[in-house]
């Protein structure tokens, strides 16, 4: 097995954006707990998610969310940000909150609503513009509910249509990445199920148009690993939204779940190329904390995928190739399993620490008073979040 030195230059590498919504109320269908000291607007999510970087080390750009994270001044944003040790990045679009959505919205049959989406879009490129932004991140919550509600090739071929608007605006460093789900809040279809309607959209689109996974997404039993590295053989992996899930889009800390996925997924990342400083996918978090704590579940997470990271980068790949090509089964399988099962969190401890880092970032946050001092200073005004 490859050893810890080698590796530990390839981690510095690593960069994990953080979503501002994470640091607002969230909940289910049936509530929304509010919590105290939550953030009132984007300039105090923005402070929390700092917060992460600053004990963490991994987290340096903010993703923002349109409308929910609109405010008057981007720039006055950005430099909030940068005052914080930390930058915007991704911002995302909200066609799911609007009542003339109902029946879809990019998709949808009424011209007049599809226009309203698609301009919706083109005000989320004027913030990347304002902010410096590279990736604009599409999700859609359209789709249908019943056979016979709506004809499903048509609605392609309108997706296609807004698609092809949204991107002829985005400028020439800057790239539309679609999202996918293959259910919810649509229940018989989703226009954007899986990675190959995705992948069948984005690339009639161009270069600048990829693919983002979340490891949430996806129907029970998928092998999520075979997908990243078919996205990165095709190169239209864009981005992942990083989350765990036991049963549907549960949205829980990454590798809460399912650790040994994690690894499984990041292995491919790192054979395909998807890791690192030459590497274009974005690593993004895509998570609600709904009852826990929302900036130490932030730090878990992140340190979640480092810890994933490091075990991916300990496979000896040489070792692996030689095994594949003798047939050896058990032989493969183990060099795989030795590296899932190596504890690399002291490695990482004194790794962190050799570079100016806290050795453990969940207890320096816990004991720096930061988490009081939000409660007791963020009193009154309206708490972010959504509602349900």
């Amino acid at each position: 097995m490859t050893d810890f030195a080698s590796i530990a230059p390839r981690l510095a590498e690593q960069a994990i954006e953080l979503p501002s919504w994470a640091f607002g109320n969230s909940g289910t269908r049936f509530k929304v707990f509010t919590q105290p000291g939550v953030p009132r607007d984007p300039f105090e999510k923005v402070s929390d998610a700092a917060q992460v970087h600053k004990y963490a080390g991994l987290a340096p750009t903010v993703a923002l969310h349109i409308p929910w994270d609109k405010v008057d001044d981007f720039a006055a944003l950005s430099r909030h940000a940068a005052d914080n040790g930390v930058g915007l990045g991704t911002v995302n679009s909200n066609t799911f909150q609007d009542d003339d959505y109902k029946l879809g919205s990019v998709t949808h049959s009424d011209p007049r609503i599809r226009q309203k989406a698609t301009d919706h879009h083109f005000a989320c490129i004027d913030v990347m513009n304002e902010t410096g932004s590279r990736d604009l991140k599409i999700w859609l919550a359209d789709g249908t509910n019943y056979p016979g509600q709506d004809d499903m090739r048509a609605r392609q071929d309108r997706l296609t249509d807004s698609l092809s608007k949204i991107y002829e605006r985005i400028g020439e460093n800057q790239r539309l990445v679609l999202e996918y789900k293959f259910f919810e809040p649509a229940f018989y279809h989703t226009d954007v199920p899986d990675w190959g309607t995705s992948y069948a959209q984005v690339a009639a689109l161009g270069d600048r148009a990829m693919v983002c996974l979340d490891t949430g997404h996806h129907a029970p039993g998928t092998n999520i690993e075979f997908i990243v590295m078919q996205l990165l053989r095709l190169g239209k992996l864009g981005s992942f939204d990083f989350n765990s899930r036991f049963y549907a889009d549960d949205d829980l800390i990454v590798g809460a779940a399912d650790p040994f996925q994690l690894f499984r997924i990041l292995v491919e990342v790192v054979r395909g190329g998807g890791y690192g400083a030459d590497s274009d996918v974005a690593f993004m978090l895509d998570q609600c904390h709904n009852i826990e704590d929302k900036i130490p579940g932030q730090i878990r997470s992140v340190l979640n995928v480092q810890e994933m990271t490091a075990r991916a980068l300990l496979v000896d790949t040489e070792a692996l190739a030689a095994a594949q090509a003798a047939g050896d089964i058990l032989a493969g399988n183990g060099i795989l399993m030795d590296a899932f099962y190596t504890d690399v969190r002291p490695m990482l401890a004194e790794w962190r620490e050799s570079r100016g880092l806290f050795a453990d970032p969940m207890a320096a946050y816990a004991a720096s008073g930061y988490g009081a001092s939000i409660i007791d200073g963020r009193v009154g005004g309206n708490q972010a979040g959504w509602g349900a």
